[in-house]
């Protein structure tokens, strides 16, 4: 059985993010990974913090951060603190950078800077001292009295940074798209790099990253997915997208926004064909989306972790609601 995972951009006041994750918990959701970009979203350290507050059991994530608008020793010392007030239920997830450096110009993470950042990080939860590039000068959480213990997860879609995932990463958070060839092609890329480390699949916790919208209207459904199915597509793949719909995709990466990234209003969403809604979403009826789930819970998939896409002033509750409501209903893996 494929566990439940929710991912909340917090587009909405913190209150509204900290009452989506209370009812994640109460409907056994096992983690909620928060959106962390700091010029289109609010501030993701102190909606988790927030959020944490009243919990027991969900585990706080994010989906995802960086190490450059965040410096190592921000980071480190955001999530030993706040392991430290959950009782360790927390889950870094990190990538190279997304909208939070575009939008300001700046250049994601080459991956050997990740690797270093993810290395750094580890060093400093065990309280160890690393060394500042730019000064020379050490340094180290000099509050902690033992190691902490924070799994690392890289979020990724292309090959070469699915393959470190699976090298380093303690849990990957996979972005491309529901279809099964394309999640196959990520799942063996990904067991590549665990290779390479000695270990297997079974050693990480992969999560599925799934834009989502469940109506009784599929075109509604559908229409709401369009805004991260632009983001997904434009990026590189680990399998081959049919050439058919490389003209649109192009289209979308000429004209992609980051100030709208994510944005189910954005230019870019009317983009998107439906034949890339299909491959990158799930969106349609609960009947469409429960067929969806259940052919993806044969594939290896530790979680299934859904971004829930509404219009702007609706509740994503439903959505959240149904999607739980799906997953329960499965019948286990045997």
């Amino acid at each position: 059985m494929i566990s439940k995972g929710v991912g909340l951009f917090p587009t909405e006041p913190v209150g509204v993010i900290r009452d989506y994750t209370r009812l994640a918990e109460t409907l056994g959701y096992d983690n909620v990974w928060f959106g962390d970009s700091q010029n289109i979203w609010r501030e993701s350290s102190i909606t988790m913090g927030a959020a944490a507050v009243g919990t027991e059991r969900v585990v706080l994530g994010t989906g995802v951060t960086n190490a450059v608008t965040r410096h190592r020793s921000l980071l480190a010392s955001t999530w030993a603190t706040l392991a430290e007030y959950t009782g360790g239920r927390v889950a870094l997830g990190i990538g190279t950078g997304d909208s939070s450096l575009r939008t300001m110009g700046l250049s994601p993470l080459k991956l050997a800077q990740l690797e270093e950042a993810v290395d750094e990080l580890r060093r400093l939860f065990r309280g160890e001292a690393v060394r500042e590039p730019d000064s020379g000068a050490e340094f180290r959480l000099g509050y902690l009295r033992e190691p902490v213990r924070v799994p690392i997860y890289i979020a990724a879609s292309a090959p070469k940074i699915l393959e470190l995932a699976g090298r380093i990463a303690d849990g990957v958070i996979v972005l491309v798209g529901t279809a099964r060839e394309f999640v196959e092609a990520a799942l063996a890329t990904i067991e590549k790099g665990a290779r390479a480390s000695g270990r297997t699949l079974d050693d990480l916790h992969i999560v599925l990253w799934t834009p989502t919208a469940i109506a009784d209207d599929p075109v509604r459904a559908r229409d709401l997915t369009r805004a991260h199915v632009a983001r997904v597509c434009i990026r590189p793949l680990p399998a081959q997208v049919d050439p058919s719909l490389q003209e649109a995709i192009d289209r979308i990466r000429e004209t992609y926004d980051y100030y709208h990234h994510m944005d189910t209003e954005a230019d870019h969403a009317d983009l998107v064909p439906d034949e890339l809604v299909d491959l990158f979403a799930m969106a349609g009826t609960p009947d469409e989306c429960r067929a969806r789930v259940a052919d993806v819970a044969k594939l290896g998939i530790d979680q299934m972790s859904i971004v829930p896409f509404v219009r702007p002033g609706e509740s994503r509750t439903a959505t959240i609601r149904a999607f739980a409501e799906i997953v329960d209903g499965l019948e286990p893996r045997g």
